[in-house]
């Protein structure tokens, strides 16, 4: 995708673990509800279990917000159970790990590493109507907090609610909002 934002998904089908099942997947199931696609490099490496681990530690605050996690990586679906099943950290997980070995999804959107057949540590939220509101794309080296996904996702949500009103920076739900106007430039 040469931009992100407001982009949309592009189609795709794939199988993903979940629950101790596979299923099937495709863009049309995430279309109608918010969701989040969080990209990782590989299964059994270091940094992507306490990403993921994170995000199963606050599942619940993102299915209070109607939102769907899918992670993602080159890896087959077969390879997410058997990490799912060996690790206690990757146990937790009850969100879909989807299997991308074509790279198909990955490169949809635009975070596929090609010489090394990985995915970028990259996070995308789409909104209800299958478009791209927001975009993280990190070193391999470099984690992610799901606290700040869940803040990011309240804004958008918000905003989305909202028109004509936007979050400010470091915008906690509650907050107070800004009307852009001729009234405001320059006096924020």
């Amino acid at each position: 995708m040469s931009r992100y934002i407001e982009s949309e998904l592009k189609p795709f089908n794939a199988k993903a673990y979940q629950n101790g099942e596979f299923h099937d997947i495709s863009d049309e199931d995430v279309k109608g509800k918010w969701a989040v696609f969080f990209f990782y490099p590989a299964d059994f490496t270091f940094v992507c279990p306490t990403e993921l681990g994170d995000l199963a530690d606050n599942y619940e605050a993102f299915k209070k917000l109607d939102v769907e996690i899918y992670s993602v990586s080159t890896d087959t679906h077969f390879t997410h159970k058997a990490w799912h099943d060996s690790s206690d950290t990757i146990n937790k997980i009850q969100y879909p790990m989807i299997g991308d070995p074509t790279g198909t999804i990955t490169r949809n959107f635009g975070v596929m590493i090609e010489e090394k057949g990985i995915a970028d540590r990259g996070t995308f939220v789409i909104d209800p109507e299958g478009r791209i509101q927001i975009v993280e794309i990190t070193a391999g080296s470099i984690g992610r907090d799901a606290g700040e996904l869940l803040r990011k996702i309240k804004a958008a949500q918000y905003v989305a609610a909202h028109p004509g009103e936007v979050c400010p920076a470091k915008w906690k739900e509650g907050e107070e909002t800004l009307a852009p106007s001729l009234d405001l430039i320059g006096k924020i």
